[in-house]
């Protein structure tokens, strides 16, 4: 122990931007092979999302009032922003849960022993989540259009704005994982990690717009969702992939919900990324 206390005491080379851009791609890289070699991540990471648009698409599609109809196929069209969202933000439960493991094994006693920029660790580890985040975007919206996701169904879209949409939903789980990463820093085990990732997003992902119209809510949670980050993204991506359910709402992030959704997530990274970098350089295995 004392043998890797005098190692971090090492001076660091000075490297300036290029350095911390270089050692955040070597440990990103590092990440995405460590996730190859277990594809039992990758896979069970696709499920949930995947049960989560089957579930909701066919036991709930009949009975969700979206505007003035229940009609199955628009709930299918409105659901799928939702629940690309909900999958983006779930991954902060993974990224706190890599990262308290890394601590539980002692590696990040080992690569705070090196000469690498300091956030260069955790900006690695969230980088090859936001990879990972992106192919289970791919499958999910592949899984959507097989049950009946039509972009454009109510109103005109193009190739750019669909683009658009998943850059926000990537956006803004970039922006979570950094949350994760503050989480898997604060407790001592992977297993408090995953339930410490997990238990305040239920809140935040339900109270929101993402599966029902919130003009069916009493005003006071209508009023907590339309200023929910969560319901900006989701708003966004209905707005630029032309799907039905947008919120009426007079609310700023509902009115401007492209632009909610960039500050939100920008905010959320800049707070974030600050207090897991300070409480990675404090941290002790």
């Amino acid at each position: 122990m004392s043998a890797v206390t005098d190692a971090a005491r090492v001076p660091r080379a000075a490297g300036g931007m290029g350095q911390s851009v270089r050692d955040s791609l070597v440990v990103a890289k590092r990440n995405l092979i460590r996730m190859s070699r277990i594809p039992e991540m990758i896979i069970f990471g696709l499920i949930q999302p995947i049960m989560f648009v089957v579930l909701f698409t066919y036991v709930f599609g009949g009975s969700m009032k979206i505007g003035d109809t229940t009609d199955p196929q628009v709930y299918k069209n409105f659901l799928m922003a939702g629940i690309f969202a909900q999958t983006v933000t779930f991954a902060t439960a993974g990224a706190g849960a890599g990262i308290a493991d890394d601590m539980h094994k002692g590696l990040i006693d080992r690569f705070r022993s090196l000469p690498m920029a300091r956030g260069a660790v955790l900006t690695g580890r969230t980088i090859a989540d936001l990879v990972q985040t992106a192919l289970t975007l791919a499958v999910l919206a592949a899984v959507g259009l097989l049950v009946g996701w039509r972009p454009g169904s109510v109103a005109p879209t193009n190739f750019g704005k669909i683009l658009g949409a998943f850059g926000l939903l990537l956006l803004l789980g970039y922006a979570f994982t950094w949350i994760g990463a503050l989480i898997g820093l604060s407790v001592r085990t992977p297993e408090a990690a995953t339930s410490g990732g997990l238990i305040w997003l239920f809140p935040v992902t339900f109270i929101s717009n993402a599966f029902v119209d919130t003009g069916q809510m009493t005003p006071w949670l209508r009023h907590v969702a339309d200023w929910n980050p969560f319901s900006a993204t989701v708003q966004a991506c209905r707005k630029l992939f032309g799907d039905p359910g947008l919120s009426p709402s007079e609310a700023w992030p509902m009115q401007h919900p492209v632009w909610a959704s960039l500050i939100y997530s920008v905010l959320i990274i800049v707070v974030f990324r600050t207090l897991a970098v300070r409480k990675y350089r404090n941290a002790t295995a």
